[in-house]
């Protein structure tokens, strides 16, 4: 494994996002003198918080991510600097993890067992389905076994780390194909189809262009399960930031980074926007990795030009005095098109004119993130990132009605007139906010972008990235494992709990 050169007893981290809190702790836990420099009031990065006051009282939204799984990833982090997670955060499972509305009319709740959701598929679709399902579990299951130890959780050098028992493994049970037709191996209802294929978006692909291998992501929610810390997602960073400080590590919080002080290939300081220079033997770059090329060190090569990148989506908040009786933690609302919709937003760019989108309800979970009685919803609708050409200094207005009027086609009955706040993100804020083409997903997860051919996490002598846009790649359980590869980077040892285990 590549390592970082030379000293490494002062570390800055830049960011305070979940993969660089991540690597914070794991450096501090390593014996490390860690700076964390944030630009933001608050720790968090994408996983970020927005409060909003009304007379009634305040309501509480979650700006980033809102599906949480694979929790002992965020445990061994805490263990790393010899904290239990228990004592600074509680995960509640959701149930059902997701509720599934499609255009028939029809409504199939996802659940973690498989012999619940066995029974459910038997229930609305027939045993034949329920059957493959199971099949389908296998599969994923394998999957997983075979990707996360040689392929996810590890630091990769070369294409030739790839060359393990596990990679022939993955070839023999068809993780190298496409990914719909791999599920439609198992699954022949296209509901289930969708259910268990919509994670490719997470990927920035369509389930037509995505190898099966994306199927581990939905092992990782939909088998694995989703939780939801009370407090919101936000209160992951928050705890993570204060288990780190009371080990050591020092943040700096609203103070922005605008460059690093490099010496040849070495990074030397940090200077920041109030004119400070803070010395590093080692420096951690959390902000997404074109920008971090770009603005932090000036220099942006070929491989990171090239990139192509996932689709963007709007995002409404809303703060509000509806409830919906029938509507759980996390719902998925079909369209009617499928395929077409990943050839608007992928291949067209443009709109979907069919919306399959995204409503989550945090207070079904947690009502102490809105005044009593009232709702909070964060909605989700794809959209193409800023390739695009569409204005959304005039679309944004407008496609914020068109958003209510969904919500209202799809069983959100007076949706419009019930918000009390609100607030909205294009892929133009998205930019703002300094992710690349306005996409919070990141770089695509082609096959030239994936594995050893994603942007690595190192550069120079002493310079580590960390995030979704270097490896492993997108999604929580991603940019968390990111954060131990990027200390392992620094520390030249493996930080995780298994490794710590087989050592005692």
């Amino acid at each position: 494994m590549r390592t970082v050169k030379g000293p490494t007893d002062n570390v800055v981290v830049v960011g305070a996002g979940l993969a660089g809190l991540s690597a914070a702790m794991r450096l501090s836990g390593a014996g490390r003198t860690v700076t964390v420099v944030e630009r933001e009031a608050l720790p968090g990065g994408r996983a970020g918080r927005l409060n909003l006051d009304v007379a009634s009282g305040t309501y509480r939204f979650d700006t980033g991510p809102t599906v949480l799984t694979m929790p002992d990833l965020i445990a061994d982090a805490f263990d790393c600097v010899g904290e239990e997670m228990s004592d600074w955060l509680t995960l509640d499972p959701v149930a059902p993890l997701y509720r599934s509305f499609y255009p028939d009319g029809s409504v199939l709740d996802v659940h973690a067992d498989v012999d619940e959701m066995a029974d459910e598929i038997d229930r609305v679709i027939g045993p034949e389905e329920a059957s493959g399902y199971r099949r389908y579990v296998d599969f994923v299951s394998r999957l997983y076994r075979y990707e996360m130890k040689d392929f996810i959780d590890r630091n990769i050098d070369s294409p030739l780390d790839l060359l393990t028992p596990d990679l022939a493994r993955l070839a023999a049970i068809g993780g190298f194909r496409k990914l719909a037709p791999k599920v439609r191996q198992y699954l022949k209802d296209p509901r289930t189809e969708r259910i268990y294929s919509f994670q490719a978006m997470y990927a920035g692909l369509s389930p037509y262009d995505a190898l099966a291998i994306y199927a581990v992501i939905a092992y990782m929610d939909s088998v694995a399960g989703v939780f939801f810390p009370r407090g919101g997602m936000h209160a992951v960073p928050t705890a993570m930031a204060a288990a780190a400080a009371k080990h050591g590590v020092t943040f700096r919080y609203e103070t922005e980074v605008t460059s690093v002080e490099l010496s040849g290939n070495r990074a030397v300081a940090v200077h920041t926007s109030g004119g400070e220079r803070i010395p590093a033997d080692a420096v951690v770059l959390n902000p997404d990795l074109p920008v971090a090329y770009r603005d932090l060190l000036g220099h942006e090569p070929w491989s990171v030009r090239r990139l192509a990148y996932s689709p963007s989506c709007f995002l409404l908040l809303a703060g509000s005095s509806a409830s919906y009786s029938k509507i759980a933690h996390h719902n998925i609302h079909f369209g009617r098109s499928w395929r077409g919709v990943f050839d608007e937003l992928i291949d067209q760019q443009r709109l979907m004119s069919d919306p399959s989108i995204l409503v989550t309800n945090p207070t079904h979970s947690d009502p102490s993130l809105a005044p009593d009685g009232k709702h909070v919803y964060y909605v989700l609708f794809p959209t193409p990132n800023l390739d695009a050409p569409i204005d959304w200094r005039e679309t944004g207005p407008r496609y914020r009605d068109e958003v209510v009027r969904t919500l209202e086609e799809r069983g959100y009955i007076g949706f419009g007139d019930a918000i009390e706040v609100e607030d909205v993100t294009t892929p133009l804020d998205w930019q703002a906010r300094g992710m690349e083409r306005g996409a919070p997903f990141a770089s695509a997860h082609t096959f030239g972008q994936t594995g050893p051919f994603r942007p690595g996490n190192i550069w120079g002598e002493n310079v580590v990235f960390t995030g979704s846009g270097t490896q492993p790649g997108v999604g929580v359980p991603m940019v968390l494992i990111s954060g131990r590869l990027a200390a392992e980077r620094v520390t030249g040892k493996d930080s995780s709990y298994r490794s710590r285990a087989r050592r005692s």
